[in-house]
């Protein structure tokens, strides 16, 4: 069977991630010309609501694969990263409908927890969307290990353009303005779930494969649900803490005001994010294999992101407000505040998170979830002091700065991962 082959020149970098990014700023194009459109048929209050119901998604999704999909890059063989494919999409399967479930019970007994009571049915929409979000990160990851960028790219399109065409047209209706936002993600979800399955049906080893093969992988790289599970959950978690806990105390309003700025920092960072992410793990996971130096690559992504992306950040944080309010209009004033306190964080995320996947190339993953670990607590005590004092603005500065601090320690860590793997390099050639 034919391997995947691995562009190992100085430039295949680039062209790898710059085929990712394209087709990722193009999504993005689509989604902020509409968000111009949908922040004027939405109101904060609206995007408040859907912002909890898209935290819980996240913090679900975390656990409905075990993060079993991020092994199908690292396996040995084709046969291996078709079983842990199946394998992860078994579970996915197994836990949404134990989800749908257990959210039906409370919803129609009213037993729904915490803020998710704003929620009312919406909440029904979880354990679809949890489904979706789940195969979606199997497939990725399956297209991923085979260099198959523009499929991942095209259904990244898909996925967003189907998305915006339905918020818009659910928002030409007062009736189903609290629901439109959530059932315009999920039409969206499914849209790019189909067509990451037709990318990816002509992959080797996409047959089935046989059960015990299944429980040979899942104790072989028992590393992902023991320690990238809960590291990953931890931070999901975390991250969602404003949503999943602000909003007990603070205006939905406020809420997507905050929501607002955070999609327009974070969401610009993840398509880099993204990209260099799933080029560099596919990449330095092969190097690792065959004993190359990585050095290169991590110092190549440093210096261009890092010194590249600077006059941007600095034109943000200038001028967040004027920007937001000409763009989604006076009723999201005060978006500028909230920009300013994410831009330093979202910088370092912008270097600390492309590299992530050094802990799984190095099993390193039960160190790296004490950092989150940390981060959560961090957060906790973040929000508290700003709950405890009534101001939702001094909640965000403290919760953003925790994250500064953390993600710049997770970066020094694993640049002294990559070190310590270019002294056994040396070791190995002499």
């Amino acid at each position: 069977m034919a391997k995947s082959k691995l562009h190992l020149t100085p430039s295949g970098l680039v062209r790898e991630a710059g085929t990712l990014i394209s087709g990722n700023v193009l999504a993005q194009a689509i989604n902020l010309a509409a968000y111009l459109l949908l922040t004027r048929i939405f109101s904060p209050e609206d995007y408040g609501i859907y912002n909890i119901f898209y935290s819980y998604i996240e913090v679900l999704t975390i656990l409905s694969t075990c993060k079993y999909e991020l092994a199908i890059v690292v396996a040995d063989s084709d046969s291996e990263a078709g079983a842990i494919r199946q394998l992860s999409l078994r579970l996915n399967a197994i836990f949404s409908f134990l989800l749908l479930l257990i959210i039906t019970v409370l919803c129609t007994t009213h037993a729904l927890p915490g803020d998710a009571q704003s929620l009312g049915y919406i909440a029904l929409l979880i354990p679809p969307m949890v489904f979706l979000c789940g195969t979606t990160r199997v497939y990725s990851f399956f297209l991923n290990r085979y260099h198959r960028y523009r499929e991942i790219a095209t259904s990244e399109v898909v996925t967003t353009s189907s998305g915006v065409v339905s918020k818009i047209v659910f928002g030409l209706f007062q009736s189903l303005h609290l629901i439109g936002l959530p059932l315009g993600t999920v039409i969206g979800k499914l849209a790019g779930n189909l067509s990451y399955r037709l990318q990816s049906r002509h992959l080797p080893f996409a047959q089935r494969q046989p059960h015990a093969d299944l429980k040979t992988v899942a104790r072989k790289h028992l590393n992902f649900p023991l320690f990238v599970m809960p590291k990953d959950f931890l931070n999901s978690f975390s991250s969602n803490l404003p949503f999943l806990w602000l909003a007990l105390y603070f205006g939905k309003a406020e809420i997507g005001l905050f929501s607002l700025a955070l999609t327009f920092t974070f969401r610009p960072v993840n398509i880099l994010n993204n990209a260099f992410e799933k080029v560099l793990y596919a990449r330095v996971s092969e190097k690792v294999r065959s004993h190359q130096s990585i050095h290169a690559d991590i110092r190549r992504f440093l210096l261009v992101v890092g010194f590249g992306s600077l006059p941007l950040f600095a034109i943000g944080y200038l001028y967040a407000e004027p920007i937001f309010t000409f763009l989604f209009s006076g009723k999201w004033e005060g978006c500028g505040y909230y920009v300013r306190c994410l831009l330093p964080w979202v910088y370092v995320m912008l270097l600390s998170t492309s590299l992530m996947f050094i802990s799984n190339v190095f099993s390193t993953q039960r160190t790296e979830f004490i950092f989150y670990l940390v981060l959560l607590l961090l957060r906790i005590v973040a929000l508290a002091i700003g709950i405890s004092q009534g101001n939702f603005h001094l909640s965000i500065l403290l919760y953003s700065l925790a994250g500064t601090a953390v993600a710049l320690s997770l970066l020094i860590w694993y640049l002294s991962q990559v070190r310590r793997y270019e002294a056994r390099c040396k070791e190995f050639r002499q």
